[in-house]
This record gives C-alpha cells, structure tokens and sequence, in this order.
C-alpha cells in the first residue's frame, strides 16, 4: 500500500473505509500493528502459519493456516499485504451473516470451481480438527475423539452429517445456495468463522 510503509495515505485511508467495516482510527491501529509484524508490508503463508502456531500451540494448525491464507491472498501473489489482510478480517470479525458465508464457501471451495465436494470440505475439516490439541491426543492415545456425538468424532464422520443435511440434489458437492442454506441450518459452520477472530 504505497511507497512509504510508515503510514497509509489519505487516499488509502479512504478507499479501506469504504471497504471494510473499519473506521479511520481502527485502520490506523491495524496498519501499525500490520507493520510492527510485517515490516516488509507483506505476510508470507509461514509468517502466517507461525501466528496461527500461536493460538494453538498444541495442535496442528499448519493446513488449516494454509488454507486461510489462500482466501485472504486475493491476488494470488503468495503474500499477503495489508488491504487484503483488512478486507478479509472486516468480512470474518463485522461481516454480515452473508459475507460469512461467501468467504467461508471460498475457503471450503479449494479449487474454486464454484463447488464444495467432499473431498475439499473432509480436507478443511480435518486440517479443523488437527488444530484442537485434545482431539489430537485422542487420536494417539485412544483413537478417537472423546467430547464430540459419536456422529461427528471424526472428520469423515462430520463431512457425512454436513453433506447428508446440506447436498439437497445428491450430486456429491456444494454448489453457493446449498452452502448457505445448509449453514444457516447448521450453526456450527458460522460459528467456525469465529476462529479467523483475532487470530492475525
């Protein structure tokens, strides 16, 4: 954003506030912490991998950094700078119920052909699950998932529910409405957006 990373424009200022659900002081403050941990302007995906690290310090939250990451690089560049860093945590901390689920479909839609299958919902569920340490240690030490309904104490077990409630035509895959529908019914896919919650 610029030339100079020590401040963002008033142009920049501007256009960020019409983007985003932030106000002026708020991008100021986001910007410097921005640029105390990313002084080159940029974030590349193991700088971003390190944060999640962070939060969940006895899981495994790589995959799903990588995941994350893939959504909020909007230009594809392999890293990612401060614009696309705000717009995509104004959507997932203040976004509507809508915006959630637009970037939550992206995130599940790997190779962004439009369509959820199973196997790209099963790859993000499970990268979900290898973040939660106690899940982790269940599955070394008894095999499987001690605190979750029998129906879900796997990744497999969970992407079934989900695709069994959401696939409505039974094609194998999600297309946008069906994504939506389906997690308005099933609260714990947006609430899953709560872990994008300051965790960058």
């Amino acid at each position: 954003m610029g030339k100079s990373h020590s401040k963002l424009s008033s142009a920049e200022l501007e256009e960020l506030q019409r983007s985003t659900a932030f106000d002026k002081r708020e991008l100021k403050e986001w910007y410097k912490g921005f640029l105390k941990d990313c002084p080159s302007g940029h974030l590349t995906k193991s700088e971003f991998q390190k944060i999640y690290q962070r939060f969940f310090p006895y899981g495994d939250p790589t995959s799903f950094a990588s995941y994350v990451f893939r959504v909020f690089d909007q230009d594809h560049s392999g890293v990612i700078d401060f614009r696309e860093f705000i717009c995509a945590l104004s959507v997932t901390s203040r976004g509507s119920l809508d915006e959630k689920l637009d970037w939550a479909f992206r995130l599940y839609d790997i190779d962004g052909n439009g369509r959820i299958t199973f196997d790209e919902m099963l790859a993000i569920v499970t990268a979900i699950y290898k973040m939660d340490s106690c899940w982790v240690w269940a599955q070394q030490q008894v095999g499987s998932m001690v605190d979750l309904p029998e129906d879900e104490d796997t990744p497999e077990k969970r992407v079934r529910k989900i695709f069994g409630a959401m696939d409505k035509d039974e094609n194998g895959s999600l297309d946008m409405e069906e994504f939506k529908e389906g997690s308005q019914r099933d609260p714990t896919i947006v609430n899953a957006l709560s872990l994008y919650d300051g965790l960058v």
